[in-house]
């Protein structure tokens, strides 16, 4: 034993250092001890749990009001108590218009939801209209939903809004997942068009709520605080075939603008969005809830917006509040590095983004040139 030892120190040119006894061996064996009762003393902390503090030292650009007005297309403003709250902030943030999602047809919800909006703000705030699916198995559902839809429009809607619940987990009388692309829905996606509103879809979710949540999930803290968003498995479609859905809707329907939302529940592609804008030009995408995944590849982020800068929508899917608006505009208007972008929706992945600093020429559509240019296909009076 000590001969290989020897061995092993004139190998490695430690002999001589004066470390050839027990005592560098000793010493080594002291220090796995200190480890170990250090790892005692802290305890085993599980991944749910840990929160670590950066200790990167880099620019930090404070943008309290964006270089542009804003229209937020993708809000969620059914809290009617908290409407004037919502206008406050808006102002605060240089927030012009945002859009509310939450105009069911269930219950006729979105009279409620117009009256109470229009009255904060008939010209800021706007209300998208959304079909009762649950009465996908009546005779002329489509045509007679289409009908509602038009009421709506004359009340004040100014778009439409598909929930992930289609495609995903909604179920007919036959107990099959009603598909995106099922001919029953034809008439509204035709009504649309007819009507010059844009139909806001979405579609699956992120790629990680399709996988095993297990060691290899990049989202596994998200999806283990909300188990529910978990969608892997026999019982759920596939995630290729719920977007293959979609994309031929916006196909057989070329009169009607679709905006794919959340960057086409494919910000982790982008590649294959950008192919998908190029093949259907009534498609468009929104940045919602995003932008964790769009500045953790800022140089691809970056060249996408600026070659599909006439497509692209702002909006944030979350109920107005100054620090969500400002990490939004921080990630869009800086070149900031290292931005914690939870305060923009949640903590959505274990990583931090960074910022794309675009063009202004670029900004000013993304804010809210291209929305305009949207709304102004509305047919109505």
């Amino acid at each position: 034993m000590k001969k290989n030892r020897r061995d092993f120190l004139k190998m490695t040119g430690l002999a001589g250092m004066g470390i050839a006894g027990s005592g560098f061996f000793g010493s080594a064996n002291g220090k796995e001890k200190q480890a170990e009762d250090a790892r005692r003393e802290i305890g085993d902390l599980k991944l749910l749990d840990w929160e670590p503090v950066s200790q990167m030292v880099v620019k930090t650009t404070e943008v309290l009001k964006p270089k542009y007005p804003v229209i937020d297309i993708h809000n969620h403003l059914r809290n009617h108590d908290l409407t004037e709250q919502y206008l406050e902030n808006m102002d605060e943030t240089g927030v012009w218009k945002v859009v509310s999602l939450d105009g069911r047809s269930a219950g006729d919800f979105y009279k409620e939801h117009l009256e109470r909006l229009q009255g904060v703000s008939k010209e800021r705030l706007i209300v998208f209209f959304t079909p009762d699916f649950s009465k996908i198995d009546e005779p002329n559902f489509g045509q007679n939903e289409a009908r509602k839809l038009e009421e709506a429009v004359n009340a004040g809607c100014r778009g439409m809004k598909i929930f992930k619940s289609l495609g995903l987990t909604l179920k007919d009388n036959s107990g099959q997942v009603v598909p995106v692309d099922d001919p029953r829905i034809d008439p509204i996606w035709a009504k649309c068009g007819e009507l010059g509103i844009p139909v806001i879809i979405h579609v699956s979710d992120p790629k990680a709520f399709f996988t095993p949540v297990d060691r290899y999930n990049e989202r596994y803290d998200e999806l283990g605080a909300n188990p529910h968003w978990a969608f892997y498995g026999d019982e759920f479609p596939e995630k290729e075939e719920i977007l293959n859905q979609r994309n031929r809707v916006f196909e057989r329907h070329p009169d009607t603008i679709f905006i794919a939302t959340h960057m086409a529940n494919l910000p982790e592609e982008l590649g294959r969005v950008s192919m998908w804008l190029e093949k259907y030009p009534n498609m468009y995408v929104d940045i919602n809830a995003r932008i964790s995944e769009l500045g953790r590849q800022p140089y691809t982020a970056r060249k996408f917006m600026i070659k599909h800068q006439d497509r692209i929508l702002f909006g944030t899917d979350t109920p107005p509040r100054l620090d969500a608006y400002r990490v939004y505009y921080r990630f869009l208007e800086t070149d900031d590095e290292y931005i914690d972008s939870a305060p923009s929706h949640h903590r959505q992945g274990r990583w931090m983004i960074y910022g794309i600093f675009l063009p202004d020429e670029v900004l000013e559509k993304l804010y809210n040139k291209n929305a305009l240019k949207i709304f102004a296909k509305f047919k109505g009076s």
